[in-house]
């Protein structure tokens, strides 16, 4: 495993100070059992350092594995092997590499720039090992299908069946939504398969269907729910009940690929079986190699606003009450050190979210008493935009309370809050790791905060979709539904599995609940939920989207833009536009379309890479590929294209003095210029009233 596959390394891990340290984490898949291991470095170090002062110390899981001199010349690349005992290994695992830097004979300045070592993004960890049996019980469900400690990206088949049904396609796509929650930010491979001679190395099969679907069943061996006549038995020879689904685990014969299979003598009970699955609470109930799904309970659909990972809904929370990045809640945390590293915080607002003036934070704080008041400071960022600071200088040790205002317009729904401890010591005469490790400073998990917010949105707006929205709202996508066309192909079926996989990294909740329509969708469906249409411009199962402003796609290879109309031979890019719904104006409509079959792939993978999804904007996106086969680890090898046609239209849900303070921010000149005229108009009336007063007295 080298390196650079960890997103912190990037170019190089770079160790700057007197004391600096940093670390790696792998993970060891569950099926390994590691017999050997070893760390190779390659690194290279400022030329100032001193040779007999600075030194490179390695552990695993805080054990030192060895240390080695810093002592190249000229900042030459050197090696050094480490040798890693089997034992240490674990299921997860920590790399820590901490530095020695010394540039005098005396005292070492810690912001001296010349004090650095950088590791090369190609070092790697080496990892001899066994693979070990895996179990087939569902008490340890995801396993062996998913494994988050995989190390290779996971790899799930979905065995073709006869006919693509409405149940099959909602099932798969729900069980790919699970798949892309569990899984995370973990990569995941995909496909579908006709037969099992396409099976790859290290490829999951997924069986589902009823036994007319999937003819496989007669000839999977060890099956505990045997099939005979197309019917699925039980243990006495009698047919299984028809509202009953079946989940089974088996092998397939001479190749030790495990079998996942859902099944069921009708559409409904597949559909009920697979459900059981995706809801996370009900797999607690599971154990043993098969499992006959009687019922499954109907998991209450969580608030549109609740979101995992992001700002409560409430206006006033404290720190500890915020999710960070491995789902865990914030607690109290010290940094040590002169060159501490930043506290940072997952701090997203909700995409509906508008910002207020009047947003605050309470920062509750303490630090040790050895920092020097006069050149130490506590600073925090937004986003690395610096929003307060305040020096240390009084009450060391004491907790302390910072009080600042949050800028309305920083806070995202991909913020990053981050507090960082800028501490010098009282005597800089004195040098060495427990001068500069007695240096600390800690953020209480009770620092609050008071939001001044409201709920509104501008639609239509891919940008809004890299977090899901509106689609995720609620988190178990009930809002949402897909169409496709009446007999979809291959491709579009995985274009649905590909756009399931992404909403399940974008969301979490207990439950997955959107439906997939063949061909026509119903009238109340259209009128209440958000719609996604997958499929080629020529069998498009939802046409109002081309009804709309914007790109539209016509027969022939036909393209209008703006007035314009042209034929492109061939069009072979694929397309992503959103509109609003002409059947709800509070609702979505997105098309994921091409001319050509070929297109869909680049819709595929734009779905799929998280280099090409980041960058969403406007209300339509054209994706191409610019070399033949493109890494799906590099954006370079394809072509983005934004466009914005039709005026996004605001979606407001808020009290009506709500919406008259944010119609007042945003159109303050209107009511200045009202005033001014408010003003001339009085003037005007009283100069009338005082001519009239002034002419009845001449009168007189």
């Amino acid at each position: 495993m080298e390196f650079n596959r960890s997103p912190v390394v990037g170019n190089r891990l770079r160790l700057q100070g007197v004391y600096p340290e940093t670390r790696i984490g792998f993970t060891r898949p569950r099926n390994w059992k590691v017999e050997e291991a070893k760390v190779l470095l390659r690194y290279q170090h400022s030329a100032s350092l001193l040779s007999d002062k600075s030194r490179l110390l390695v552990r695993i899981n805080d054990t030192s594995i060895g240390s080695i001199p810093l002592d190249q010349r000229n900042s030459q690349v050197g090696e050094a092997l480490f040798a890693v005992p089997a034992n240490l290994i674990q299921d997860y695992n920590e790399i820590t590499m901490m530095a020695e830097q010394q540039s005098s004979e005396t005292c070492s300045n810690p912001s001296d720039p010349t004090l650095w070592t950088e590791i090369l993004p190609d070092s790697k960890l080496v990892l001899n090992y066994r693979p070990q049996p895996m179990e087939l019980d569902f008490s340890g469900y995801p396993r062996p299908f998913l494994d988050v400690l995989s190390l290779d990206a996971n790899r799930l088949s979905y065995l073709r069946p006869k006919t693509y049904s409405r149940d099959w396609l909602t099932a798969a796509a729900r069980f790919q939504t699970a798949a892309g929650r569990q899984l995370e930010y973990r990569p995941l491979d995909t496909q579908l398969v006709k037969d099992t001679s396409e099976m790859q190395w290290n490829d999951r099969l997924i069986v589902m269907g009823t036994p007319s679907e999937q003819p496989i069943l007669d000839s999977l061996p060890s099956l505990p729910f045997p099939v005979k006549n197309g019917q699925l038995l039980d243990g006495k020879g009698n047919p299984v009940p028809d509202e009953i689904g079946v989940l089974m685990m088996t092998v397939l014969p001479n190749k030790g690929t495990p079998v996942l299979v859902a099944t069921g003598n009708t559409e409904g009970a597949v559909r009920q079986a697979v459900q059981f699955l995706v809801q996370t609470r009900d797999q607690q109930l599971s154990a043993g190699q098969a499992l006959t799904v009687d019922q499954v309970s109907d998991v209450p659909s969580p608030e549109s606003r609740n979101w995992s990972g992001y700002l409560p809904s409430k206006d006033q929370f404290q720190l500890q009450d915020l999710s960070l990045a491995n789902r865990e809640l914030f607690q109290d945390v010290t940094v040590r050190g002169s060159n501490a590293p930043a506290i940072t915080i997952p701090f997203r607002s909700l995409p509906d979210d508008r910002f207020l003036r009047g947003s605050t934070m309470s920062l509750n704080y303490s630090y040790s008493p050895q920092v020097n008041p006069r050149t130490s400071a506590v600073e925090v960022k937004l986003d690395g935009v610096t929003i307060g600071s305040k020096r240390l200088d009084s009450n060391q040790g004491a907790r302390q309370t910072f009080k600042l205002n949050l800028p309305e317009n920083l806070i995202k729904p991909d913020s990053t809050l981050s507090v960082n401890f800028v501490m010098k010591p009282r005597d800089i005469g004195v040098c060495g790791l427990e001068t500069d490790q007695q240096l600390w400073g800690t953020v209480y998990g009770d620092t609050s905060f008071k939001l001044a917010r409201d709920m509104l949105v501008n639609l239509p707006d891919l940008k809004l979709l890299k977090t899901g929205f509106p689609l995720t709202a609620p988190q178990d996508l009930s809002a949402m539904a897909i169409a496709m066309p009446e007999t979809p192909s291959d491709l579009e079926v995985e274009t649905l599995l590909a756009l399931g996989e992404r909403l399940g990294r974008l969301s979490q909740a207990d439950s997955v609940k959107y439906e997939v329509y063949v061909g026509e969708i119903p009238q109340d469906v259209r009128n209440a939920q958000h719609i996604v249409g997958i499929g080629t411009r020529s069998r498009f199962p939802v046409a109002e989207v081309f009804q709309n402003q914007g790109l539209s796609l016509a027969q022939s290879f036909t393209r209008f833009w703006g007035g314009s109309q042209v034929h492109a031979l061939p069009d072979q890019e694929g397309v992503l536009k959103a509109t609003l719904s002409p059947w709800n104006p509070d609702r979505s409509l997105l098309a994921l379309t091409a001319q050509t079959e070929t297109g869909l792939q680049e819709v595929q993978a734009l779905l799929r890479q998280d280099s090409l999804f980041s960058q969403l904007r406007g209300d339509t996106v054209l994706v191409s590929r610019n070399q033949p086969d493109p890494s799906p680890y590099d954006a370079s090898g394809y072509d983005l294209e934004f466009l914005q046609e039709s005026a996004p239209q605001r979606i407001q849900r808020s009290s009506s003095f709500s919406q008259v303070i944010l119609f007042l921010q945003d159109y303050w000149f209107f009511l200045l210029a009202g005033l001014l005229l408010l003003t001339l108009l009085l003037y005007s009336l009283s100069q009338v009233f005082l001519n009239r007063v002034a002419d009845s007295g001449d009168v007189s």
